[in-house]
């Protein structure tokens, strides 16, 4: 999500974030699985590569013409192919953040902000999970409130404001390691989970941070 620009307009450059995205899960698909098999079905690697791989053949078929068409479509895919709770959850989040672009042809800072700050309420709303609960949620809340405070600042751009959000992100998934699960699969281990970091928080760091990496190399 980014300006037009570079020769690319702003879907396209939301298209490359999209493979970055995909290329991130399919080079961390062993360690998110090794980190699920710690505390879960030991499937969410695979089920984000899986998902994302749909996602660039989804696009590939498809022309989108906004940011918003683009994130449709991951959102699209991801709820399609990638099983357990990861798909939904992540499904939901890139069409909330969908819909908070609309039909915006360029996306601003505060555009971008708004659409992380959307698509954690979407997650929120559908896995019932709060920051604390040793979820996904424990890097996006750091991550969303990272970027409304960038992109407040003046002459700040979507670079900017990715790279806060990813390593808010960062140290949010970080920060599951401690913590007792009261959502998802991890929850029924009780203390036993304890000790190990969180897979959907870690994944969503390395999406952020995938993001973050295009537009820094792009602005």
């Amino acid at each position: 999500m980014v300006r037009k620009g570079d020769g690319l307009s702003a879907a396209e450059t939301t298209s490359e974030i999209v493979r970055a995205m995909a290329a991130t899960m399919e080079e961390n698909r062993r360690h998110l699985t090794k980190l699920d098999s710690e505390i879960g079905d030991g499937d969410h690697g695979n089920n984000m590569h899986r998902g994302f791989q749909a996602t660039l053949e989804r696009l590939e078929g498809a022309d989108p013409f906004t940011p918003a068409g683009v994130l449709k479509a991951v959102s699209m895919a991801l709820i399609s192919k990638v099983g357990g709770a990861a798909g939904p959850l992540y499904g939901t989040a890139f069409l909330r953040a969908s819909t908070a672009l609309s039909d915006k042809e360029d996306v601003s800072a505060e555009d971008a902000a708004g659409a992380l700050e959307a698509a954690l309420g979407g997650v929120k709303q559908r896995g019932k999970a709060e920051a604390g609960d040793k979820t996904l949620v424990d890097a996006l809340e750091p991550a969303v409130k990272a970027a409304k405070e960038t992109a407040g600042s003046s002459e700040t751009g979507v670079a900017e404001v990715f790279r806060a959000a990813a390593e808010a992100a960062k140290e949010g998934a970080e920060s599951t390691v401690p913590l007792t699960a009261r959502r998802g699969r991890a929850s029924y281990l009780g203390e036993r989970a304890a000790g190990h970091q969180d897979p959907g928080a870690t994944s969503t760091y390395l999406l952020l941070d995938a993001t973050a990496r295009v537009l820094e190399g792009s602005s």
